[in-house]
């Protein structure tokens, strides 16, 4: 299809805020959940144990797996476990959705091993998960367990440029937005009754956080990935080898709020495109906003490309190329008004 440039060029000047930023973390990264936009970055792309964060994939799995009111009977499969549990007993039975509760407040390693038999297998699971983990786009990610444990002879590995990508995804499931920033909830199985609080204590300390996970083992030491959002702006932060990284993950995403905001480039109720043959008939269907500082808008360059033909389909006759310096960040459909 044929094309026509126009180059619409936006040079909005502003004064700059500033926000020093030093954390301790071997690996750190801070990321707009929306766009995906990397905010602060410290060795991203280093291969590293994950350790219990491992537990968003098995998550995942088990709510995209459309089984969560399901019952689950506990068998001995469970016994294999150790470290952090919930500590259900074999023949207990217990909904997928409460196991998942378990998974991600308490890090349940025996409730991993639950869900992982329950949608298949071991072998079946980790397959669903590394191949979860490709459609995402983690290509230096593996994993060989549900927990994350790594005293076997190989654990599960990632980095946290990928675990972050992991949480926004996981972010847009409803079901894991739900449990996943649950404080504390009470559980009843056929058996017992369980009252669980949220391991992950920045949901405690910081009123913006709203979700994460927490891990832990001698070899990965401290991993963390979390996500917060204060007026529109959605954040995620994962940390690597942080003895503070709950006060670590505080201060990014201080720096992410304080620096950066959401800034509407495409207006769709005032957007006004020049076009002979369309006359007045251009229209977007859709708002677009994009995280940055405020000097930075002089970065960003909207081009107008227009179709030869109109698709009758769609009546889509061309889209707004949205950049940012070099980076093509957005397409716009572009539609015309038919009578």
């Amino acid at each position: 299809m044929k094309k026509i440039l126009i180059v619409i060029t936006l040079f909005l000047i502003f004064p700059l805020s500033t926000f020093a930023l030093s954390v301790p973390s071997n690996n750190a990264i801070l990321m707009d959940e929306d766009s995906g936009r990397i905010l602060y970055s410290k060795n991203i792309d280093e291969k590293h144990l994950i350790a219990s964060t491992t537990k968003i994939m098995t998550a995942i799995i088990a709510i995209e797996s459309g089984k969560l009111d399901d019952i689950v009977t506990i068998n001995d499969s469970v016994t294999e476990s150790h470290g952090s549990g919930i500590y259900v007993s074999v023949g207990e039975k217990i909904s997928l959705r409460n196991l998942v509760y378990g998974l991600l407040l308490r890090s349940g390693n025996d409730a991993a091993l639950a869900i992982e038999d329950y949608l298949g297998g071991h072998k079946k699971f980790i397959q669903l998960m590394n191949k979860k983990a490709q459609d995402i786009g983690m290509k230096n990610t593996i994993f060989n367990n549900a927990s994350g444990l790594d005293d076997e002879e190989t654990g599960n590995y990632s980095t946290v440029k990928e675990m972050a990508m992991l949480m926004k995804y996981a972010n847009n499931l409803y079901d894991f937005r739900v449990i996943d920033s649950t404080k504390e909830i009470v559980v009843e199985t056929d058996i017992k009754t369980y009252s669980w609080t949220n391991k992950n204590k920045l949901l405690f300390k910081y009123k913006y956080a709203n979700g994460g996970k927490t891990g832990y083992t001698k070899k990965a030491k401290r991993t963390l990935v979390t996500s917060a959002s204060k007026n529109d702006v959605n954040l995620i932060a994962v940390t690597f080898n942080d003895p503070d990284d709950f006060d670590t993950h505080k201060k990014l995403y201080e720096y992410g709020f304080t620096n950066y905001k959401n800034y509407m480039l495409i207006n769709k109720d005032k957007i006004n495109i020049k076009s002979d043959k369309y006359k007045n008939k251009l229209y977007v269907k859709n708002n677009y906003y994009y995280l940055m500082k405020n000097d930075e808008r002089e970065n960003i360059n909207i081009n107008v490309i227009m179709y030869k033909k109109m698709d009758n389909k769609t009546n889509e006759v061309g889209y707004l190329d949205v950049y940012y310096k070099d980076e093509n960040i957005h397409k716009e459909p572009i539609y015309v008004k038919i009578k």
